[in-house]
């Protein structure tokens, strides 16, 4: 489905940051698609999001002024509108969905960890895994040992079921109890574990799974 036909379908907060930037260029180059070069804007834009500034895209085949300015506008109307509100903000399951609006689109299972302070603003997002869910490749060690270099006070836990089927499995349970009593060990919570897909989300605390 093309971004825009996705944007009309299910609503712009589903687009992917690839698919927002492949909208705002419109058309791509030769043998590479607006949202292809939509994706290699995606880590630039980032890592220079606190000063976006037209020559930072010098170095991207087609993209001329025209493309550049439509980025940058972009970008400055909505520093300008939610630049001063708090938009780091974890208050419910739906804000960890909107948040894996990118994981949601992966074929392969990536399991996400988002640290935390106690006023539930997020301090760091860490890909802790790529690949199906398990208690070896979840390892305490490697979801807490970033809560601690980071002093988070709690955790979410966050992964994507590439089925389309949001149901937490046996392994997603497992591994989950797992982690809470690790945490409950460092005395940091862990506060839910969210089972994404595409269309939608499964909160395992509300599901009481853990």
């Amino acid at each position: 489905m093309k971004p825009q036909e996705k944007l009309f379908a299910y609503g712009v907060e589903r687009l992917t940051f690839g698919e927002l930037c492949a909208l705002l260029i419109r058309t791509g180059r030769r043998g590479k698609s607006a949202l292809q070069i939509g994706e290699e804007l995606t880590p630039l834009i980032h890592k220079n999001k606190n000063n976006i500034t037209p020559d930072i895209f010098n170095g991207v085949r087609g993209i001329g002024k025209a493309k550049i300015s439509a980025i940058c506008a972009a970008l400055e109307l909505g520093h300008r509108l939610y630049g001063n509100k708090n938009t780091n903000l974890i208050v419910s399951p739906k804000d960890v969905w909107l948040l894996m609006r990118d994981e949601v689109q992966k074929k392969k299972e990536y399991f996400i960890v988002f640290y935390l302070n106690t006023r539930n603003q997020i301090i760091q997002k860490e890909i802790i895994s790529i690949g199906s869910l398990n208690t070896s490749i979840a390892h305490p060690r490697e979801v807490f040992e970033p809560a601690v270099r980071h002093h988070a006070g709690q955790i979410i836990l966050s992964h994507n079921h590439p089925s389309g089927d949001s149901t937490p499995s046996s392994e997603d349970i497992e591994t989950t109890k797992r982690l809470v009593k690790a945490g409950e060990i460092l005395g940091i919570e862990v506060v839910d574990h969210v089972v994404v897909t595409r269309e939608e989300f499964v909160s395992m605390k509300e599901k009481k799974l853990m």
